[in-house]
């Protein structure tokens, strides 16, 4: 379990980097830049976790291409991603579609629906998924899976990964003005992050859908040996997201409005039980695509 401990030890520490550096910096930059105080206090967490992340992967020797979950060959690996990302979008379609018919969506007043428009939403939206994917599938079901699955097995590694990733989607925007920015703000900015917490029934639904999308991500992961499949769905799936909420909203006075969280509208219990029937279906097609490897292998 050191994997996990030491992961989570390194959120600790960048949030505790936040508190302590966050309004330093706020007098180093401010004066001569134009930046949010909660955007220092984002940029220093993020520089905490990159510089504590390294260190530990090659501390615990997860800093080879295998254990980062790359260590397919690139071919293969290109074209596993691809297949996940046609996987992911039409995944979350259908679920989009199922709000749409169950009447909890409706379209947004005032969005532009040109095609020019549209095209460079989907396009922007792809790139945003991509670099989101990319991110936390190395991290997640790459370094950390590996970790925790070489000490406690493959069990422990799909149900810590998604606890894990779960939590992560909670640490909320918080915005403190620049007049109102004391030596205090960098506590006040991470309380405020982490405010979701305070309240846990409120999350109940978004928690519980997220753990199985990442227990479903893990379970890939676990399946191909490999983070490909998995970057390419993560990827589809928020691309077909953030382009549902662009275009899009929850439906305030329908009666099924409590199947899509108050967490982003979105994620919820509709989403919970879609994850639940579609992970079945992932397994599936992922155990059947490694055992036809294995066919060919042995006949080769």
């Amino acid at each position: 379990m050191r994997a996990f401990v030491s992961f989570l030890g390194l959120f600790l520490v960048a949030f505790l980097a936040v508190a302590l550096f966050a309004y330093p910096a706020w007098l180093l930059l401010h004066p001569h830049f134009d930046f949010p105080f909660h955007r220092i206090g984002e940029r220093i967490g993020m520089l905490g976790l990159l510089v504590g992340f390294v260190l530990i992967a090659r501390r615990l020797g997860l800093a080879d291409r295998a254990s980062l979950g790359y260590g397919a060959p690139r071919r293969e690996f290109v074209r596993e991603m691809s297949i996940g990302l046609a996987l992911g979008a039409a995944t979350m379609l259908i679920v989009v579609g199922i709000m749409a018919a169950l009447g909890v969506l409706e379209w947004r007043s005032g969005v532009d629906l040109g095609a020019t428009a549209l095209a460079k939403l989907v396009v922007a939206r792809l790139v945003s998924g991509l670099a989101v994917a990319f991110i936390e599938e190395t991290f997640l079901r790459g370094a950390l899976f590996t970790g925790i699955q070489r000490e406690s097995g493959t069990r422990a590694a799909i149900i810590l990964t998604a606890v894990l990733y779960s939590a992560t989607h909670f640490f909320g925007k918080f915005r403190i003005p620049p007049e109102l920015v004391t030596a205090w703000s960098g506590v006040d900015l991470l309380a405020g992050t982490l405010h979701s917490f305070a309240n846990p029934l409120d999350i109940a639904d978004a928690f519980l859908c997220l753990f199985a999308v990442g227990v479903v991500l893990a379970t890939v992961r676990a399946v191909t040996g490999n983070i490909a499949a998995c970057l390419g769905l993560h990827a589809g799936w928020v691309w077909v997201m953030l382009v549902a909420h662009e275009l899009s909203q929850p439906k305030e006075t329908s009666p099924l409005r409590f199947l899509l969280s108050r967490f982003d509208g979105f994620v919820g219990w509709l989403v919970l039980a879609w994850t639940l029937v579609m992970g079945l279906g992932l397994w599936r097609f992922y155990s059947g695509r490694r055992a036809g490897a294995s066919s060919i292998r042995r006949h080769a």
